[in-house]
C-alpha cells in the first residue's frame, strides 16, 4: 500500500466511527446475538417453546424482504443521513417495545415485522453507501473497520443483556439495551456521519481528491435496479448468501440453547457465545484488509469455506471446553467477512448509482437465510432434543454456498 493511499482515513475517519456504532447498535447485529440470550427468561415466563421464540425471526425476515430494498431506494433518494437518523430512533423505541410482551405471541411476532421496517435504516447497505464514496484504494479495510461494530457489540449485548436479566429482569433488559442506539449512536451519527455529496463537507472532499489524486467520489455510476436484477452475478450472489447465511446465521442465535444440550452451565455457554463476538472483530479487520489486496471472490471462498470445521466440532458427543471454543471463534470469523464482502462486491460489480437499493434487494435474500436458519436449527432442536443433524446440513451450506463466488469474475469499471 502507498503511504498517500492512507489519506483517504484522515478524511474519512468520521464516517468510520459513526458507522462502526451505527452497523454494531442497529438492526444487523443486536436482535440476533441477544435473542438466545433472552429465550430463556421468555420460555420460564411464558411457557414458550425455542421455535415461538425463533419464529419471530421468521417474521422479521420476511418483513425484510420488503423492507430493506425499500429503504435502500428512500437511502438513496433522501440520502444515507437522514435514512441512518431516523432509523436508529426509530429502532430502538421499537425494540424497548419488547419489554411491554405480555405474554401474547401475536403481539411478539407483531414487534419483529415493524422492527423489520423501522430499523432497516440501520443496516450496513446505509452506512457502507457513505463509506464507499469516501475510500477507494482502501475501501476493503474502510469497510471491515466500519463494521467492526457487529463484533464489538455482538459479544457486548449478549453479556450486557444477561447481566441486566439477572439482577434486573428480562423487560428492564430490553429498555437498557434498546436505548444503546438512542444514546451512543444517535448523537455520533448527528454529528459525523455524513456523505461525500453533503454540502457541509464540500470544503473537506475537495481537500480528499487533491491530497489522493486516485481518489474517486463514484457516487453517479454504474448500473440501476433493473440492470441489477437482470444480471446473472446478482443471482448468483444471492444463491450463495442465502447459504452462506442460513450456515452463520442459523447456529449464532441458538448457541446458548446448543451448548446447554452439550452439558455446559448456562454461564459457560453465554461466556462461549459471546466470544463469537470477538472473534467477527478479527475477521472483519483480516477480510477488509484482504479485500484490497486479493480478489475478493477467491478471498470470500477461503474465508467462508473453514467455518465448515464449527459445525463438525459442534457435533461432538463430547464436546470439550476448548473444541467448543475453537468452534465459536471460527464461526465468528466466518460472520465477520460476510457483511464486508456483500458490500464490497456490490460496489465492485454493481457500482454506486442505486448501491443502497441493489444492496438492499441483496440483503432481502441474505436475511432469508438469517432468518430463517434460527428457526430451523430450533426446529430440528424441538422435534430431536440434538443440533446434531441441522449443523451437518450447514456444513454443506458452507461449501456450496461458497464456491459459486469463483465464477464472478473480474470487477467491472464504472469510469472511476
Amino acid at each position: 500500500m502507498k503511504k498517500r493511499n492512507l489519506k483517504e482515513f484522515k478524511f474519512g475517519w468520521p464516517v468510520i466511527l459513526s458507522s462502526t456504532l451505527g452497523i454494531g447498535l442497529g438492526m444487523s447485529p443486536l436482535p440476533f446475538y441477544t435473542i438466545g440470550v433472552f429465550a430463556i427468561p421468555l420460555s420460564q415466563k411464558f411457557g414458550w417453546g425455542m421455535d415461538i421464540i425463533m419464529g419471530g425471526l421468521t417474521f422479521f425476515t420476511i418483513a425484510a424482504l420488503f423492507s430493506s430494498p425499500l429503504i435502500g431506494y428512500v437511502a438513496d433518494k433522501i440520502g444515507a443521513r437522514k435514512t441512518a437518523l431516523w432509523s436508529l430512533t426509530l429502532f430502538g423505541l421499537t425494540f424497548i417495545a419488547f419489554s411491554f410482551n405480555n405474554g401474547s405471541p401475536i403481539l411478539y411476532y407483531a414487534i419483529w415485522v415493524t422492527m423489520a421496517f423501522a430499523g432497516a435504516g440501520t443496516l450496513p447497505m446505509t452506512w457502507t453507501r457513505a463509506i464507499n464514496n469516501w475510500f477507494n484504494e482502501n475501501r476493503g479495510l474502510a469497510l471491515g473497520l466500519s463494521l467492526l461494530g457487529t463484533g464489538l457489540f455482538g459479544a457486548f449485548a449478549k453479556l450486557y443483556a444477561y447481566s441486566l436479566i439477572e439482577n434486573f429482569g428480562w423487560r428492564m433488559a430490553y429498555l437498557g439495551v434498546g436505548l444503546l442506539p438512542l444514546l451512543i449512536a444517535l448523537p455520533v451519527a448527528y454529528f459525523f456521519f455524513r456523505d461525500t455529496d453533503d454540502p457541509k463537507v464540500a470544503d473537506k472532499v475537495a481537500k480528499l481528491k487533491k491530497e489522493v489524486p486516485n481518489h474517486s467520489k463514484g457516487n453517479k455510476t454504474g448500473l440501476s435496479v433493473a440492470q441489477a436484477l437482470k444480471d446473472w452475478k446478482f443471482w448468483l450472489l444471492a444463491f450463495s448468501f442465502i447459504l452462506i447465511s442460513f450456515a452463520i446465521g442459523g447456529p449464532i442465535p441458538n448457541l446458548e440453547k446448543l451448548l446447554s444440550s452439550k452439558g455446559f452451565d448456562i454461564g459457560d455457554a453465554v461466556i462461549l457465545a459471546s466470544s463469537i463476538g470477538y472473534a467477527v472483530l478479527i475477521g472483519r479487520l483480516i477480510g477488509g484488509y484482504l479485500l484490497d489486496r486479493f480478489w475478493a471472490p477467491a478471498v470470500a471462498f477461503i474465508l467462508l469455506s473453514v467455518p465448515a470445521l464449527s459445525c463438525y466440532l459442534l457435533q461432538s458427543a463430547d464436546l470439550s471446553y476448548t473444541n467448543a471454543l475453537i468452534a465459536v471463534i471460527v464461526l465468528g470469523f466466518g460472520a465477520g467477512v460476510e457483511y464486508d464482502l456483500m458490500a464490497y462486491l456490490v460496489s465492485r460489480y454493481f457500482g454506486m448509482k442505486n448501491y443502497a437499493a441493489i444492496y438492499g434487494f441483496l440483503y432481502g435474500f441474505f436475511a432469508m437465510g438469517a432468518g430463517f436458519g434460527p428457526v430451523i436449527f430450533g426446529k430440528f432442536f424441538a422435534n430431536t432434543g440434538s443440533y446434531d443433524t441441522i449443523l451437518g446440513y450447514a456444513m454443506i451450506a458452507f461449501l456450496v454456498g461458497s464456491f459459486p463466488l469463483l465464477f464472478l469474475g473480474k470487477y467491472r469499471n464504472f469510469g472511476e
